[in-house]
């Protein structure tokens, strides 16, 4: 490889770490919970997204464990030429059943569920309108089609009308809105009741990637159109954070927009199909969220004791009602300062900065979990206050 090359990634990497903004990884040598093993320490997690507590669940791990005897350990090939078992087909339709739609289509992560969306279904006579604040795969997935794109502020209901009159005016054939249900580094909620009303006053498409809300928002977890009451078009979510945390995502929706996908989606046509011991795991915590009211009712109580625990404290938070907490610091600095200072008191978080959210609004993201004890919750509230006051947080 060419010395400037290399000279070139170098002096962009020393210039992350002057900006405060290299990203880490610390190794954890225990299984995903409440409390996680991490350079021979224990400390309470806050920032996975583990939400239900079923990552380390025994029911999962029985049921992963029990489907490679017979069903193998991976497919070693596309869905299309040998990759797909009738495991694969039954839980894309109980996905279906549990999300109210005709069919779902299994995809390695929902960041490839997205990636292939939009390309198969819209031209170039066709229009998106996306969310500002749109997940990465959301506008990665809309860079790869063709359809004439459009952008509203987050959430801003008066600049999204403004966008379908535009995509009207511009002579658009077919119209599709594409929204986070959650979006994940604020905690805020779509507002997919005004969404949804625009969207049939506009004869528009909704789309919402529902990620950060399958399995706990809602009746019954199933998601933020539940949650709002409304009906939407194209659900995209994963099995990797409430169901499970292991790896996989989906679209669900009509059952000709699946076929489509099935036919021209390119990660699905050209990713191996997950491993059985996924999809039998994805099986069983389907099962555990439609028992789950325990869980869910569990996580809400932690997140109103821990919003208010910080609050107390006096540090600033975003509102909300979600799981999802973040807590504002502004400089990234300062929010890998704040977590590497309560790693020492116990407390594993990671600051969140530049490019994950803009300049000068760094956070440390806490995440609320059904696995979290009162005791546990009340340790973390003693590390963030002994972490604040020694960082001038607080």
């Amino acid at each position: 490889m060419p010395s400037e090359f290399l000279s070139h990634i170098s002096n962009t990497l020393d210039e992350i770490e002057a900006e405060g903004l290299t990203k880490r990884e610390r190794l954890i040598t225990s299984p995903q919970g409440g409390e996680i093993t991490v350079n021979g320490r224990n400390v309470i997690n806050l920032c996975a997204n583990n939400y239900l507590g079923l990552a380390d669940h025994p029911d999962l791990i029985a049921a992963a464990r029990a489907a490679m005897e017979p069903k193998g350990f991976g497919m070693a090939s596309v869905r299309f030429i040998c990759g797909t078992q009738d495991i694969h087909r039954e839980l894309e339709q109980a996905l279906a059943k549990f999300l109210g739609m005709e069919d779902s289509i299994l995809f390695a992560a929902c960041f490839d569920a997205n990636g292939g969306l939009f390309e198969p279904l819209l031209g170039t006579e066709d229009a998106v309108i996306s969310d500002a604040l749109n997940h990465a795969s959301i506008i990665d997935g809309i860079r790869l089609c063709k359809a004439k794109r459009y952008r509203y502020a987050n959430s801003d209901m008066d600049d999204l009308e403004a966008q379908l009159k535009a995509a009207k005016a511009d002579g658009a054939r077919h119209i599709m809105i594409a929204t986070d249900g959650v979006f994940s580094m604020d905690g805020y909620l779509a507002k997919l009741g005004e969404i949804r009303a625009l969207a049939d006053k506009y004869d528009a498409i909704v789309m919402v990637d529902d990620c950060h809300a399958t399995g706990f928002m809602g009746p019954k977890g199933e998601g933020t159109p539940a949650h709002a009451g409304v009906s939407v078009d194209i659900l995209t979510g994963t099995l990797g954070k409430a169901l499970g945390g292991a790896i996989g995502g989906y679209v669900a929706g009509p059952q000709p927009v699946i076929d489509l996908l099935r036919q021209r989606a390119r990660p699905y046509l050209f990713s191996n199909s997950l491993p059985p011991a996924i999809v039998a795991a994805g099986l069983e915590a389907l099962r555990l969220v439609q028992e789950g009211d325990d869980l869910r009712a569990r996580l809400f109580e932690n997140a109103k004791y821990w919003r208010e625990g910080l609050t107390d404290l006096g540090f600033d938070l975003l509102p909300g009602e979600h799981p999802i907490i973040p807590v504002m610091l502004g400089e990234a600095q300062l929010a890998q300062d704040m977590a590497n200072r309560l790693f020492e008191e116990g407390v594993y978080v990671s600051g969140f900065f530049f490019p994950v959210v803009p300049r000068g609004q760094a956070r440390i993201r806490t995440q609320m979990n059904a696995a979290l004890t009162r005791e546990e919750l009340d340790r973390a509230l003693d590390a963030f206050a002994t972490a604040g006051k020694a960082t001038g947080v607080i």
